[in-house]
């Protein structure tokens, strides 16, 4: 129920809005009210675990629902051929289902560890714990009600604010930045960065730099898991394993939809091969990238990134039936393996941040279990009413933009400044290195359209220094704990002011 209540909201509000909320909260409060009803059927889900399981359904079928499957099927709806959407209908439920088994395997190892900040993870967790009355409700209500009164009084991201608290200083400084320069640099400096074609090459340079320092990693000498609290319990050869798994399934997925689309009648046999290994590759990188993004700040930019992906198609020369399923592909992967690791942050910390082993393991496998009945739930849910939005001229904005760019193509010199400004992109991600993400972050920011996150960020990290200074051991908790209800108060001020304007919108 949880699950089809999240897809819903996520298809409506994305298309109403062309945002798709956070619900993980909504299913903490959902859960958290029904378990106080005097029914012993409803007592169990007074556990921080039940809880937890909830949430990670209802998120994954949000996220499900509206990024990874209305969103691409409706950039062929629009472009006018609607005989595309069944095949991809198939092959993005496949897609999404794989973003998850690749978090959830490789959640708590050298590419995506647990220690990682997944600041909405940590405010979910807080937020469970508080209902419990664990002693922390002053600081998590205080948190919320900062953010809420942030984001009425000034309509500041103040869960922007409340990451700066969690997340690595070096990766959330690039990114406020990033944020900062692309929203406030034309008006000073006269420059377009957009039409320079800036933010896509520093993210191209940068991701390409971020996947092989990925693949370093995993050519270390392999390791038994650990079962200390706080280490990687993922060995290398496991990890090796997985990431050759869905590079072969990610290829697997590419060539059933350049068969299943017919694209083999669109382009002769170099330029289809040429395809599938680029589509491939792209929703892999995709992937991996907009989930070391949500790691590190809680956001990840997979519109912007598929955008990228897609110029580049254009560049390369594909057709543009073509282009629109690779499109539809690329946008797909990302946002369900992100919040897979949100999901699974949030257990890793209600479990005892891995004290248990025994306890951490079946607890993650379940978790694992009930995000891919939410995905599922969100496959069948689009399948079965995306004609209806359609019908009535509901379709994402951002399948739009995707489809405008198809169709305008792209000017001469684009590829030059790309690979110009992927340089700076490499160079600041190698710099960084692989703990901090600095080029993908700075990116990141570079691609998101929020002046006033960017200044939320540097107030956030401001007062996150000055407050270590502090004496007393427990000043970095109780930090963590007010972030996670800044964090959360953002979540819900968000997810009900798109409600009310959603309902507007139909009256």
């Amino acid at each position: 129920m949880l699950s089809l209540f999240g897809a819903v909201i996520g298809m409506q509000l994305l298309t109403t809005l062309g945002v798709t909320p956070n619900t993980t909260l909504i299913g903490v409060l959902i859960t958290v009210i029904v378990s106080r009803i005097p029914v012993s059927a409803f007592l169990p889900l007074r556990s921080v675990h039940m809880q937890n399981m909830a949430q990670t359904a209802i998120s994954s079928a949000t996220f499900g629902a509206a990024n990874g499957m209305l969103l691409p099927i409706a950039i062929p709806y629009l472009y006018g051929s609607e005989q595309l959407i069944l095949p991809l209908l198939c092959g993005l439920g496949a897609a999404i289902l794989l973003d998850a088994w690749l978090l959830y395997r490789l959640f708590n190892s050298r590419v995506f560890p647990a220690a990682g900040a997944w600041p909405p993870g940590v405010a979910a967790a807080q937020a469970i714990r508080a209902a419990q009355g664990d002693g922390h409700v002053f600081l998590l209500g205080l948190g919320v009600a900062v953010a809420a009164g942030g984001a009425w009084l000034a309509g500041i991201p103040m869960a922007a604010f409340g990451t700066a608290f969690i997340g690595n200083v070096w990766a959330l400084s690039l990114f406020g930045c990033g944020l900062l320069v692309r929203n406030y640099g034309a008006p000073f400096s006269g420059i377009d960065i957009n039409a320079m074609y800036l933010p896509h090459g520093v993210m191209i340079g940068a991701g390409l730099v971020a996947l092989v320092q990925v693949f370093n990693q995993v050519r270390r000498p392999s390791a038994a898991a650990s079962v200390d609290p706080g280490r990687e319990t993922v060995t290398t050869t496991q990890v090796r394993f997985v990431l050759g798994s869905a590079g072969l399934a990610y290829l697997a997925i590419a060539v059933f939809l350049a068969v299943g689309c017919g694209l083999y009648v669109q382009m002769g046999l170099a330029q289809l091969i040429g395809f599938v290994l680029y589509s491939a590759a792209a929703a892999y990188a995709h992937c991996v990238i907009v989930g070391v993004a949500a790691m590190h700040s809680g956001w990840f930019p997979a519109f912007a990134v598929a955008l990228i992906t897609l110029i580049v198609g254009l560049v390369l020369g594909f057709p543009p039936v073509a282009l629109v399923v690779l499109c539809a592909y690329s946008v797909a992967t990302g946002p369900a393996a992100a919040d897979m690791g949100f999901d699974l942050k949030a257990g890793y910390i209600l479990r005892g941040n891995g004290s248990d082993p025994r306890l951490e393991e079946a607890g993650r496998r379940q978790q694992y279990m009930a995000s891919s009945l939410g995905l599922c739930v969100a496959i069948l849910v689009v399948a079965l009413v995306h004609k209806v939005y359609f019908s009535h001229g509901l379709v994402p904005p951002v399948a739009k933009v995707y489809l405008a760019t198809i169709t305008a193509g792209v000017a001469d010199g684009v590829a030059t400044k790309l690979v110009a400004w992927a340089v700076v992109g490499a160079t600041v991600q190698w710099i960084g290195g692989p703990k901090r993400q600095m080029g993908v972050m700075l990116a990141t920011g570079l691609l998101i359209a929020n002046g006033l996150a960017g200044v939320a960020v540097g107030l956030g990290i401001l007062v996150r220094l000055l407050a270590q200074r502090l004496p007393g051991n427990e000043v970095r908790g109780k930090l963590e704990v007010f972030a996670a209800g800044a964090i959360a108060g953002d979540a819900i001020y968000g997810f009900l002011a798109s409600a009310v304007q959603s309902l507007r919108f139909w009256r």
